[in-house]
């Protein structure tokens, strides 16, 4: 798109030339005409020369379009994508973000609800990259905002510093109709419309998609130890949510958050997240589920790998929950996410991966392991077609 804009650019420039042109033509070398015949004469030579210079820049930007790649749409929607920032979570934070830029030429708008602390970091982190510079992300960094009253405290802290802060989104950003809402511990690993394509597999009620809490009942958490309501057969994570906030906010969204957490706030062991599993127990026609592909945790590879659609289809976004990618408990989580910090936007992609395969390789004989290729599957194939 910036390609067609400098053309176009140097198109109105040629316009503007030729008129001075022509008009220089007229006012000399036709002095001896009537000024109402040089006036057609002029005007007629006029409409024909932008006629044709209009003409071709159509051409010529349909020829540039046609040699994007079709994994690229420049008139699409802006993505909004959110995450909340607390604690020591900036550098996974801005790793998330960045992940997000690596396979995608669409435009980004990242909301960034943090502490006051971290705002300057996050703003120096974000700012030195060339998407940043070039206008494809735009970002905002808001203050904290949650329900006032007594219970204000409770609701920062609960589970995870800030982890409530996703539940009151339909009320702080106002004007945002749709976003995706994902962890600081997520690294997303295909282009980010893809992920966003789900929304377009929304029925007219349901208002927002997560990912199921694992897909074996005898090792499902809330299958086995849950004090309260959830949704469905096994709960579901909220580590990555896409949210319809216009629908939300049609639906009372936060008033029912705040009576869900007041009546079982003795029971929830999970935050946030129970309180969205007990929200759609009682309106499961509210949500839209995508399968474990797009939120791969370590649950699906600790006792062998059982997300099989990440196998054919590969990983679109791994979630390094349980603090996967960081220590040493977790090596195949800590190496992807490590090969995300470190990289530079602009560095050589290709070799990027082929140094991270061979990280990978170490560790073939562990369950996450043998997830080597599905890991790799999307990075390979977009960073060949760029």
């Amino acid at each position: 798109m910036r390609i067609i804009s400098k053309i176009i650019l140097l198109a109105i420039c040629v316009i503007v030339f030729f008129e001075i042109s022509l008009l220089w033509m007229f006012s000399g070398e036709n002095l001896i005409s009537s000024p109402t015949k040089r006036n057609q004469q002029f005007d007629s030579t006029v409409a024909a020369s932008h006629k044709e210079i209009i003409s071709s820049i159509n051409t010529a930007a349909s020829f540039v379009q046609s040699y994007e790649p079709s994994y690229i749409q420049p008139q699409a929607q802006l993505i909004h994508v959110a995450v909340v920032v607390c604690g020591e979570r900036t550098e996974e934070a801005t790793t998330m973000l960045k992940s997000v830029t690596l396979f995608t030429k669409r435009q980004l708008y990242f909301h960034i609800l943090a502490e006051d602390e971290h705002h300057d970091k996050i703003k120096s982190i974000i700012n030195v990259w060339p998407c940043t510079d070039d206008g494809q992300v735009v970002y905002k960094v808001y203050s904290l905002e949650f329900p006032s009253g007594k219970s204000s405290g409770e609701w920062k802290s609960l589970f995870k510093p800030c982890a409530a802060q996703r539940l009151f989104l339909p009320s702080v950003l106002k004007n945002i109709d749709s976003l995706i809402y994902m962890d600081t511990d997520c690294l997303v690993l295909r282009p980010i419309e893809d992920v966003w394509q789900h929304f377009s597999d929304f029925n007219s009620t349901q208002l927002a998609a997560v990912s199921p809490e694992g897909e074996v009942p005898g090792l499902n958490w809330y299958k086995r130890f849950a004090r309260h309501p959830y949704y469905g057969q096994l709960g579901i994570n909220s580590g990555v949510m896409l949210m319809n906030l216009t629908r939300m906010r049609s639906h009372d969204w936060v008033e029912n958050m705040l009576a869900i957490y007041k009546k079982y706030k003795l029971d929830i062991t999970w935050g946030d997240q129970d309180i969205l599993n007990i929200f759609f127990h009682f309106h499961p026609e509210l949500l839209y589920v995508f399968n474990c592909e797009w939120n791969l945790r370590p649950d699906h590879c600790m006792y062998g790998s059982n997300c099989k659609t990440a196998q054919t289809n590969g990983i679109s976004v791994l979630h390094g929950n349980r603090g996967a990618f960081h220590g040493t408990k977790w090596p195949v989580f800590k190496a992807v996410y490590d090969a995300i910090n470190e990289y530079h936007h602009g560095d050589d992609g290709i070799a990027a991966l082929e140094s991270l395969r061979e990280e990978l390789g170490k560790f073939d004989q562990t369950y996450c392991g043998a997830l080597k290729d599905a890991i790799l599957k999307h990075p390979w194939t977009i960073s060949n077609r760029l």
